[in-house]
């Protein structure tokens, strides 16, 4: 399912780039902040792949759910990060894509969604990637979304702004049997609950 994912508020130079290999240098990314019900203190962590291609969110609270096991307020998770990425020098980056994987459990007619974005900080419009989801369903799910990016995806070079993304688990319970739990996580086959957000490079 193709979704555009959110553009630069600025260009890097003009509506055209030219794709580089990633840098042989590392990039690294520091989590400045992370907030909401679905990331509590210290239970999501940023690690970079080795090609530098890719860098991957993984969480170990994410957990959406309805029922006699659940809150009142489980039925929505969300989580907002703050990265610092620090990017190689002469070297600027873009979020290509994402992919978000988990699993549901809901029963026949029990709704659920998965939504994220991400932007620059200090641009003022985003667009948001939402994923439905509908019982009956007892599996693991996978989502991607790719965008066919300009120079404007590009955070401009020399600019120092934190990424900040954004992810949001809902369970509609409006169908839901009182006494079964439905619910859904971001998660993988080795239980660790995470997505993974894809990079392009371009040269300064």
């Amino acid at each position: 399912m193709l979704t555009a994912l959110a553009a630069g508020a600025l260009a890097v130079s003009s509506l055209t780039w030219t794709a580089v290999p990633p840098p042989s240098s590392e990039m690294v990314i520091d989590v400045v902040t992370a907030m909401g019900s679905g990331c509590p203190k210290g239970s999501a962590e940023v690690t970079v792949s080795p090609d530098n291609k890719a860098f991957t969110v993984s969480y170990s609270k994410f957990l959406a759910q309805v029922g006699p096991e659940a809150k009142a307020i489980d039925f929505r998770k969300n989580c907002q990060l703050q990265l610092d990425v620090l990017v190689p020098s002469g070297y600027t980056y873009a979020v290509a894509g994402a992919d978000y994987r988990g699993y549901a459990s809901l029963q026949e007619g029990v709704t659920a969604s998965e939504t994220a974005f991400y932007y620059f900080q200090g641009e003022q419009h985003t667009t948001k990637i939402r994923h439905e989801f509908k019982g009956h369903l007892d599996e693991e799910w996978q989502r991607s979304d790719r965008v066919e990016l300009t120079s404007e995806s590009f955070l401009p070079c020399g600019d120092k702004r934190y990424l900040n993304v954004n992810t949001e688990l809902k369970v509609n319970g409006a169908n839901a049997d009182e006494q079964v739990t439905n619910w859904i996580t971001m998660d993988s086959a080795d239980a660790s609950l995470e997505t993974v957000y894809h990079i392009e490079w371009m040269k300064c």
